[in-house]
């Protein structure tokens, strides 16, 4: 299926760096978050966290935590479970897989440090903490299960005593005869790469003020979430109240990064004590909560080998993606580790497939939703795979991947396993990184270093991104037990100014702002005359998923796209009443309406919108319904699949492993580009996450899974001293099946980084033969495998 474009965009504000119409309200100080916010009556919550990873409960005493005074509450798992359905998973894309559920609050057995076991309400938080320390419970500790290893050992303890093992699921996806390519090639290259564990770490953490009222019960819930709609469905199922008696406003987040995506017990948990106490309840993590109930993520270990000819055309990619859970399955399920085996064989042609998701449980925390989701580890297995195959081969690291790119006539092409990749030219996007790689000077730079005994390696990686989650129907067939198309609303009121109502929540990536581009540009009028609404399930309009899987821009826009033409319709037609010219003579600029040609005689939105609502008499033609507004629902029949190619310059320190990001740029399409400031910053953060997880971020556990990096002091975020300059670069390759041909971008520059780190610092220590395989790429790490590098060199000499 092909959508045509759009026969009277104007191209006024698509396309151009128009400035964020949301920061003067956040620069001022003016923006409201959770935290801000207050409600008549108010309470505020507090949660006990369990300190052991696996125990049973056998006993918890909450009674003097109810006698200190300004306590309203103390409840219990048992008493949420008996009022409360189990936490939801909405991803199953594992056919038979176990599904490791858990309520809001422990009922009987803690699987993990951080499980919330009870929860106080009190005056305020101050008291609440203060009741924490006056509940007393008894665990038995049970085995610990730390890691993959440990999950997987034989005489393993079983975190689920019902099950054979801790092996949630596994699938397998296979296309033509792995095993006979690889018997018949002639060259296999294989790796075990692990990610470590890592989180989003937004600015600002979670929360939620919910109100259960009691005589019409409703509840109403302000939380800080990227999928409204979604949390009140699930919300919904929990507690099996109608959705109709369930609204959620989202305020400003400050940062969701997928984060905030996933449905947590925390509003589960305010939502008991509101009911019971008849109060609004106030439940925000501190940074302490936000590192064991938040959602950990990229925790895998990738064993995967690629089989090929010896002039670089690759004939088999076969191997095990070990999704590395914690005690229980958060909302996404193992959707992020399935989604790194249909991203494993990248942007490359593979005949013959043999690959498989395992999904393992083990006492850590829940496994969630981060950007990139799985697309970062897939890029791990067939980026690295490539550059070793490169140096066995003697060949050109990028004459490996152009000759097993599908050319632009090959379009769309299946990739083996679910995703079929609509259009693209990716050999252009990687000669347009490698020309300005040149023209930028770095291999002068690097050939200087090096004569100078400094260690500069250039670094590549080339991703695609399915984005623009939505095909309904497909992702349903693929396990998604929810929608994913998007639904808008578009009002011109009557003096002629533009709403626009979306269900995509704006989270930093500046929605409003391209969501006004859009509507501005179909209607021809100036984008200071649109407001952009958001954030009300009372308010604005369905959108399947929620804000994340790069589906904003493909899906929101699209929606927003073609409700504004359609409206453009009617007040062509309406005017052309008022004008007594055809419809079809008449153009809109800057809200005058004339005929087209001529400027002798125009009206204005104004006008068109006072025919509309107010005086219809004569003006209104009779066929006409009053009002000015339409509604779009869009699913499209594919994603979009964006792409760009990733360079890095980097210096090591062969003496203390120490790696420093000198300068970094990317060539990217992302079809048609609608505010290319927008999406350079986009592409921005998402590297400096990459960056950031590549070299610096890891969530450690001990043997007795105990987190030992739980504060910031320990867990290592990038700062601007740690990020390279940036440098982007765009080629347009509209989306065939996306009105306007505009592709998804939130997510493409965190898919790159990991692998593109290891390209890097290969290359600068490629006179050693070091090949990064385990990440974050931390000195003492980088050290030991210069050192053995070394040793081997001064062995074979």
């Amino acid at each position: 299926m092909t959508i045509a474009e759009p026969v009277h965009n104007q191209r006024k504000y698509v396309g151009t760096s128009v400035r964020r119409t949301e920061d003067p309200r956040l620069l001022a100080g003016r923006g409201q978050y959770i935290d801000d916010l207050t409600v008549p009556k108010m309470i505020e919550g507090a949660i006990l966290r369990s300190p052991l990873a696996h125990a049973r409960i056998t006993n918890i005493d909450v009674s003097r935590a109810l006698e200190l005074p300004g306590v309203f509450d103390v409840i219990t798992g048992k008493d949420l479970a008996a009022v409360a359905g189990q936490q939801p998973v909405i991803w199953l894309p594992i056919p038979d897989q176990r599904l490791a559920k858990t309520h809001a609050l422990a009922v009987d057995r803690v699987r993990w440090v951080g499980q919330a076991v009870a929860a106080v309400v009190a005056v305020d938080r101050y008291v609440a903490e203060d009741a924490l320390e006056l509940i007393e419970v008894d665990y038995e500790p049970l085995p610990v299960v730390a890691d993959l290893e440990a999950a997987l050992a034989p005489d393993a303890p079983k975190l689920y005593d019902d099950w054979p093992d801790n092996v949630s699921g596994s699938h397998s996806y296979k296309t033509g005869d792995a095993d006979a390519a690889f018997a018949s090639a002639d060259l296999v290259v294989s790796g075990s790469f692990t990610h470590g564990r890592a989180m989003g770490c937004p600015l600002e953490p979670r929360g939620c003020i919910v109100s259960w009222d009691s005589f019409s019960d409703t509840l109403d819930l302000w939380l800080s979430t990227q999928a409204p709609n979604l949390a009140r469905d699930l919300l919904a199922e929990v507690f099996e109240v109608p959705v109709s008696k369930i609204r959620v406003r989202t305020p400003n987040l400050g940062g969701g990064f997928g984060n905030k995506f996933d449905f947590y017990g925390e509003e589960i948990i305010a939502a008991v004590l509101s009911r019971r106490t008849g109060r609004p309840v106030k439940i925000v993590e501190d940074r302490a909560d936000s590192f064991v109930a938040t959602g950990h993520s990229r925790d895998q270990r990738l064993d995967f080998e690629m089989a090929l000819n010896n002039d670089g055309t690759i004939v088999g990619l076969r191997g095990i993606s070990y999704g590395v859970l914690g005690g229980a399955l958060s909302t996404v399920g193992a959707g992020p580790c399935w989604a790194s085996v249909l991203t494993c064989m990248g942007p490359y042609k593979i005949p013959n497939l043999d690959v498989t998701v395992k999904v393992v449980m083990t006492n850590r925390a829940p496994y969630g939703s981060y950007r990139g989701w799985g697309a970062p580890k897939g890029n791990i297995v067939h980026e690295r795979l490539i550059e070793m195959a490169a140096r066995e081969l003697g060949m050109d690291r990028a004459e490996i991947r152009r000759k097993n790119f599908p050319a632009p006539e090959e379009f769309p092409y299946f990739s083996g396993a679910a995703f079929t990749f609509d259009s693209g030219r990716y050999a252009d996007c990687l000669d347009l990184a490698m020309s300005k790689v040149e023209e930028l000077g770095w291999r002068e730079r690097q050939a200087k270093a090096r004569a100078e005994g400094r260690s500069l390696g250039i670094g590549y990686s080339f991703h695609i991104e399915p984005s623009g989650y939505g095909p309904s129907r497909i992702m349903n067939l693929v396990g998604l037990q929810h929608s994913g198309f998007d639904e808008a609303t578009v009002r011109m009121d009557s003096v002629g100014k533009v709403t626009v109502y979306s269900g995509q929540i704006n989270m930093g990536q500046g929605t409003h702002t391209t969501y006004a581009q859009i509507a501005a540009d179909n209607l021809g009028v100036p984008m200071e005359d649109v407001v952009v609404v958001t954030g009300d399930t009372d308010s604005c309009p369905y959108t399947g998923y929620g804000t994340g899987g790069s589906r904003g821009a493909p899906l929101g826009g699209a929606s927003i796209l073609r409700a504004s033409q359609r409206l453009r319709g009617k007040i062509l037609r309406v005017a052309a009443q008022l004008l007594e010219a055809s419809p079809d003579d008449l153009e809109i600029n800057d809200g005058q309406i004339s005929v087209r040609g001529t400027s002798s005689k125009s009206v204005s939105t104004r006008d068109v919108g006072d025919a509309a609502y107010r005086r219809l008499l004569d003006k209104l033609p009779e066929e006409e319904m009053p009002t000015l507004e339409e509604v779009d629902v869009f699913d499209p029949p594919n994603m979009a699949t964006s792409y760009g190619c990733t360079a890095l310059l980097v210096e090591v320190d062969r003496e203390t492993g120490m790696v420093s990001l000198l300068d970094c740029l990317q060539a990217h399409d992302c079809g048609t580009v609608l505010n290319p400031m927008l999406v350079d910053g986009q592409l921005a953060g998402g590297l400096a996450q990459a960056l950031g997880g590549a070299l610096l971020e890891e969530l450690v556990y001990d043997d007795e899974a105990q987190l030992k990096t739980a504060s910031f002091m320990d867990y290592l975020l990038p700062t601007a001293m740690d990020i390279p300059p940036f440098q982007f670069f765009h080629q347009e390759t509209p989306a065939p099946d996306i009105p306007g041909g505009v592709k998804g971008v939130g997510e493409a520059g965190t898919i790159a980084g990991v692998s593109l780190v290891a390209s890097a610092i290969d290359d600068a220590l490629s006179d050693l033969g070091v090949t990064v395989t385990r990440f974050p790429v931390t000195p003492p790490r980088l050290l030991d495998q210069i050192r053995e590098a070394q040793s081997r060199k001064e062995g074979s000499a």
